[in-house]
């Protein structure tokens, strides 16, 4: 699937977290997943992982009421993304399209535009 997506602002990243009921069943992912695409968000990456409950409680204790919180949680599931990069390669390429949904990733990419310049 491949769209454009024009916007004069910056897009913002957003961390969804899919609780372990959801994700149990297939069905009820799927519907999570196709409600988060029908409502126009890019997926940029994307991550399974088992925590303990422990984890979990120190997690949310942690990152419960700060606008800050944001980019630690981020650094948390995903600790090899640089935000800074992020912003200043792949959100104008994301911003300004083609832009790429992969289903076997669960992801959206830039397209190749075939300028020169990395897609």
């Amino acid at each position: 699937m491949t769209s454009i997506l024009r916007s004069p602002q910056a897009l913002q990243l957003t961390l969804a977290l899919i609780k372990p009921d959801a994700v149990a069943h297939p069905l009820i992912l799927e519907a999570v997943h196709q409600q988060i695409l029908s409502n126009k968000f890019l997926i940029v990456r994307m991550r399974e992982l088992l925590w303990r409950k422990e984890d979990c409680q120190k997690f949310y204790r942690e990152h419960e009421d700060s606008v800050v919180s944001a980019s630690r949680e981020i650094a948390a599931f995903f600790p090899d993304f640089s935000e800074q990069r992020w912003y200043e390669e792949e959100e104008p390429q994301l911003r300004y399209g083609p832009v790429h949904y992969s289903r076997e990733g669960g992801i959206h990419f830039a397209a190749p535009t075939g300028g020169p310049g990395p897609a």
